[in-house]
Order: C-alpha cells, then structure tokens, then sequence
C-alpha cells in the first residue's frame, strides 16, 4: 500500500478546483467537516491521491448532503454528524486492518438518493463486476427499474456535474410536487419508501398520489435487492452498508 504521504503530497491536488465548485453549486449542498484522523485513515485505505476529485472529497469533507439530502455523496467520517450521514469505509464495509489485498465486490458505493438510488464507481470489467461500464465509469442502480446504469463519465466529471445542477434533469419524474418539504428533515441513514412501489406502473401514472413513509435507507435497499430478485431473478450485487 502506498503511504499517506504518498497520497497527500501531490502536485496540482483537486481541493482548490473542488472548493470552488460547491461554494458555486446550482443546487443546495450541506458539506460535512472531516476529521482530520478519520480522514487520513480513510484516504489511506482507499489508496487514492488528493490529485484526484475522490481523493479531495474524502480528504477534505465529512460528506455532502445535496439538494436538501435528496443526494448523499459519501466522504470521510464526519467531525460533527447531527445528519448521521456514514462515511465511504462504513458504507463499503472496509475491514477494520488496512488490507492491499481488498477490493470492492462490484463497484464502491460513493453516494445514495432518498429513494434507494445507488451510484457507484465500476471496480471492474462487466464480466468480473457484473455492472455495466468500463472500469472506473460511474454507473447507478435506479429504484425504478431495478437495473444497473453506466453513467457515461468517471467520479470526478460525475461530481462536477451533479454541483452544477444535474441532478435537476436526471431525476425528472421521480420528484413529485412538495418533495422538497418531506426531504430536509430526514438523516442520512434514511429515506423514502413509496407506495405504489416505484417500479410499478402505478407510480409513474400518479407520483404524486404515492403514499410516502420513512425508513431506514438499509431497509429500502434490502427491499431493492430482494424485489429485483423476484421480479426477475436478478441480483443486483452490493447496494452499500446504508
């Protein structure tokens, strides 16, 4: 494994760039402190440079809660945590020991919609993940469709483009009128289960006539994985330790 030092003493490091990008964000962003230890640790066992907008984010932040919380992005444990928001290690189950030898199964969860949405960085080729995508290639699993996406672009032009507004389009009818007062209030191990569920027919024809409850976000992604199953025999791997 490569050292701390190894990590953090880099040339043209992405904080400055990153920085300015969600001091500028289109959308309301909650940005964590870190702990600076829980951070370095973090960093370390992840063997990503600070050169690197992942490397940045981890080394810098605590996590980001985007547009009101609908988007968790996953950083470092948090300094001051009243959302409750788990770091990138939790969520991915890191073992306790730094271990060169570990590797995410499929891809590294590095954030969670309300809804049970999954973004990952692909960990692999397709045929040894079983994700879509190129490795390295930002991919989503959608709560309505039960399926794997490859987003088309890597963590750092993924990142820049959900804090310059994407996430307004990309969940164009999944927000119903009013979403943005049943949000805020929740924390970061929770979210939304819906009823009629979203990948039903039913949903899409009426969003807003769903009835809405709140759960903990490791319970809704249970429910994902167990429905996608039986629905179509599919399982769709590690959805993060929410």
């Amino acid at each position: 494994m490569r050292e701390l030092s190894e990590l953090t003493e880099v040339d043209e490091p992405a904080w400055p760039l990153l920085e300015a990008e969600l001091r500028a964000a289109k959308v309301p962003v909650e940005v964590l402190d870190a702990d600076p230890g829980q951070a370095a640790a973090t960093l370390h066992r992840t063997q990503v440079t600070v050169r690197s907008y992942l490397g940045a984010f981890l080394f810098r932040t605590g996590g980001a809660l985007v547009d009101d919380g609908w988007l968790r992005v996953y950083g470092s444990p948090a300094a001051h945590n009243d959302r409750r928001l788990p770091g990138l290690a939790r969520v991915n189950g890191y073992p306790d020991a730094p271990d060169p030898a570990w590797r995410p199964a499929g891809g590294l969860v590095v954030a969670h919609d309300v809804l049970g949405g999954v973004f990952a960085i692909q960990g692999g080729t397709a045929e040894e993940t079983g994700l879509p995508g190129s490795p390295g290639e930002m991919v989503y699993f959608a709560p309505d469709s039960l399926r794997w996406d490859a987003i088309g672009a890597g963590y750092g032009a993924w990142l820049s483009w959900v804090l310059a507004g994407g996430v307004e389009e990309f969940y164009e009818g999944l927000r119903w009128p009013g979403w943005r007062d049943e949000v805020p209030s929740l924390t970061g191990g929770e979210g939304l289960s819906l009823y009629p569920p979203l990948w039903s027919a039913e949903a899409h024809q009426d969003l807003a006539g769903t009835s809405r409850a709140v759960v903990p976000l490791g319970e809704l992604l249970g429910f994902a994985k167990e429905t996608s199953l039986q629905l179509d025999g599919v399982d769709p791997g590690f959805l993060g330790d929410a």
